[in-house]
């Protein structure tokens, strides 16, 4: 199963359980909301790990960066990140 094959998962499960929703959301609170995300949801019986969050974000940037006729002369400043992305879908 891809990551984000996990993300659609876990976003059903957010969606038919409040708790759980609710408790996702309070991770952009945490210290470390990665890792406190990747915790809520491997309870929640997804088997999702903090590198496969960050690796969606830096797999997307390489490939906007590879689709620009003859490359792109300057990285991006930022990933797209999955984690961010997830947190608003839920809001």
């Amino acid at each position: 199963m891809t990551a984000f094959q996990k993300l659609d998962q876990l976003t059903v499960l957010a969606k038919a359980d409040p708790a759980l929703r609710q408790a996702l959301l309070e991770t952009a609170q945490s210290d470390d909301a990665v890792w406190d995300f990747c915790e809520l949801a491997q309870k929640a019986g997804v088997e999702l790990y903090a590198g496969e969050l960050f690796a969606l974000g830096e797999e997307y940037c390489d490939n906007q960066c590879k689709s620009t006729n003859g490359g792109n002369p300057s990285p991006y400043y930022s990933f797209n990140d999955a984690y961010e992305n997830f947190i608003e879908s839920l809001k």
